[in-house]
């Protein structure tokens, strides 16, 4: 019998790339190459009959040009409380091991990396509001992270923006924009500060991505 799961999550991203981030317009990286922090809490999942809601995880990219000419690397962070089913449930979704080919973004990004570190086990700490576009993450040893919103320069108020993907996207269907400073060390090392990042549910199944209408309606007015 096929293996049958559920994965959604509330995730912070933060990359190195302007607020133009290539991967969201279909446009070249910022500087010609590419580095992204995804953390995140699984609000409600399972792999089969492993319960995964309330575990957090982290997954970590470093591409030395752009993401489609491959040579990646990939660190995966799995939430120390993880019992060994729990801990190879995450890490089988977050390598994309258990989906249709190229039908999430794991499994895309997975597909353009070449060296794949062994993965950790370590405390997560991560903390975000959608609504306010602010979040704090760390991870000891790994990666310091805050979000922020940017600001408007005329008003001194928090300037929103949101993404709507109603179609195309192996990502989300809706997500809050925001400015983000990152650190990541212990075998990764990479650092942007005031970059592109994003508050938005990844939520995604054996089949590929489930699309999330709630949000997105909202934002549309519906």
């Amino acid at each position: 019998m096929a293996t049958q799961w559920r994965f959604k999550s509330e995730t912070y991203d933060n990359c190195n790339c302007a607020m133009n981030c290539g991967c969201q317009f279909n446009l070249p990286s910022t500087y010609g190459y590419c580095q992204s922090a995804y953390v995140g809490t699984v609000v409600e999942g399972h792999f089969d009959e492993t319960p995964l809601a309330g575990l957090k995880w982290a997954a970590l990219y470093k591409w030395p040009g752009e993401i489609a000419a491959g040579n990646g690397t990939r660190l995966l962070v799995i939430d120390e409380r993880a019992d060994e089913a729990q801990r190879v449930a995450l890490e089988t979704i977050l390598s994309g091991k258990a989906c249709a080919p190229l039908s999430n973004v794991f499994a895309v990004y997975g597909s353009t990396c070449e060296a794949f570190l062994p993965p950790l086990f370590l405390p997560i700490e991560i903390e975000s509001n959608f609504d306010d576009r602010i979040a704090t993450a760390h991870i000891p040893g790994v990666l310091t992270s805050r979000g922020r919103p940017l600001i408007n320069e005329f008003s001194g108020e928090p300037f929103h923006i949101a993404l709507a993907r109603p179609s195309g996207s192996i990502e989300f269907t809706y997500a809050e924009l925001a400015l983000g400073t990152t650190t990541v060390t212990g075998g990764l090392e990479m650092s942007f500060e005031d970059t592109f990042a994003m508050f938005c549910v990844h939520h995604f199944n054996q089949d590929g991505m489930v699309r999330e209408r709630s949000r997105l309606a909202a934002w549309l007015g519906a």
